[in-house]
This record gives structure tokens, sequence and C-alpha cells, in this order.
């Protein structure tokens, strides 16, 4: 019986056709959106309609840029400041709804009773428009400034009680028979059991949080005035800046993003395992 022979190899040429790597790849695609959304805003705007060229609102972001910070007056400041007087509040706001909404959420998880008992309130009262307890607010407080902490301290509190009453109760609940068992108290299964398993469900409810007190403050400072990115862009608008319109939706845009980023970078740091 005759063997076959196998046929030879073909020679290595001894060229490999090299790949980019990833983030090249992914940098470009990113850079070919923005070129892509500019080019279609050009376009847009080159019809004759009213939003202004990237070009003319580049220039005018130079001009804002060159001094953020100025101040002629309560009424006339520069964008620096009133991004910092926004996310003052956010702040102020963001933190109540946190020290107030993540035991809440623990408390509704870890207790059936506690649960069913606010699940009809939180259903009925998560899905209300922020906008709406804006007049809440400037009765209970008599001014703009504590009604605006109101509101996103309202709006932020959901996100942050849900998220973290899902995480308790997607604890197994072999690991709680376990505590029973071994008798621990209440503050040990918090720090042993609870807190580790939930911890993702709570930064994940942080995230969302913060992205709606960053909506919820720049709709808030429109009605209320005073000094903040809300006010700025209503104040621009009533002078017919259209162009300072836009720098403050790609202003307000970033900050918003960088917010995330921030919390994303602090849930590595803190990772519990």
């Amino acid at each position: 019986m005759t063997r076959r022979a196998k046929p030879a190899a073909p020679a290595s040429t001894g060229y490999r056709r090299a790949r980019a790597p990833e983030w090249i790849v992914r940098a470009m695609a990113m850079l070919a959106g923005i070129a892509l959304f500019v080019a279609l805003w050009e376009i847009v705007a080159r019809q004759g309609g009213r939003i202004p060229a990237p070009g003319a609102v580049w220039n005018a972001a130079v001009t804002i840029f060159s001094d953020p910070f100025y101040s002629k007056g309560p009424n006339d400041q520069g964008i620096g400041w009133n991004v910092l007087s926004s996310l003052k509040r956010v702040g102020i706001g963001f933190g109540l709804a946190a020290a107030v909404g993540i035991p809440l959420g623990f408390m509704i998880g870890r207790f059936k009773f506690l649960s069913d008992m606010s699940a009809p309130i939180i259903a009925m009262l998560k899905p209300v428009s922020p906008l709406a307890w804006l007049p809440i607010g400037l009765l209970l407080f008599k001014a703009a400034n504590p009604a605006a902490i109101y509101v996103i301290f309202v709006c932020s509190l959901w996100p942050m009680i849900v998220n973290t009453a899902v995480g308790v109760r997607q604890i197994p609940q072999d690991y709680l028979n376990v505590a029973r068992v071994l008798n621990l108290s209440e503050w040990k299964v918090f720090t042993t059991i609870l807190f580790p398993a939930v911890l993702p469900y709570m930064i994940t409810g942080v995230r969302l949080s913060i992205g709606v007190a960053w909506l919820v403050i720049v709709a808030a400072e429109m009605l209320t005035g005073g000094v903040g990115i809300g006010f700025w862009v209503w104040d621009e608008w009533n002078n017919l800046k259209v162009e300072h319109i836009i720098i403050a939706i790609f202003t307000i845009g970033i900050v918003g993003l960088l917010l995330e980023q921030a919390l994303v970078l602090l849930a590595r740091r803190f990772s519990y395992s």
C-alpha cells in the first residue's frame, strides 16, 4: 500500500499583517464619529437655518473660556462661576440623598415588611417629573437655592434606594442562614455579608443618581434664576446668543461625563470583594 506524500507547507514569506492596537482603533472610531457630527452640523447650519455653524461656536467658545471666572455683579459672571455654583448645589443635594437613600435601601432590602410598606410609595413617586417637585421646594423653603437643592435630593433618592435594596435581595439566603446559626449581630451581618455583596449595586445607584442630579439642576436653575449653568443658558436665550447656548450644552455634557467617570474610578479604587 503506497502512502501519499503530504503536500508541502507553503513557504513562509516572512510577512505578517500587522494589526493596529485596540486603543488606536477605538480612537479612530471616536474621531470619525466626531468628524461626521461636525460635518452634519455644518450642513444643517448652511441650509439657512438659525443654528450657528461650528466655526462661529468655536470662536465664541474661545472668547468665553479666555476669561471663565470674571465677575461683574451677581447676575453677570463667567461660565466657570456658573458651573461651580451648579456643582455646589448638586454636591449638597446628592450628598443628602446618599446619606438617606443608601441606608434606607439596606433596610428595605433586609426587612420584607419595610419592603412591602415602601413599595407603593416608591412606585408612585419615582416617575414624577423633577420640575413637579420645584413648587413644593419653593413652598417649604421660600428661596430658590434651597428649593433647587431639595429637588436634587428628592430626584437622586430613588436610584440609590432601589438599587441598594435590589442588591440586598440578591444575597443568597444560605449566607444569612449561616449568620443566624452563628448568632452574628446585625452590624456583623452588615459588615461581613451585606456590604461586600451590595457594593456593586450601590455604586450603580450612585452613578445613576449623579446623572439625574446634574440633569435636574440645569432645569431647576432655568426656573429659579440666580447663578448657575441653567440660569446662564436661560439668560443667553433671552439675549438671543444661540452660540453661547450650544457652548453651554457641550459644557453640561462634558461636566456630566467627568462626574460619571470620577465615580467609576472611585468604584475601582474602593472595590470590595
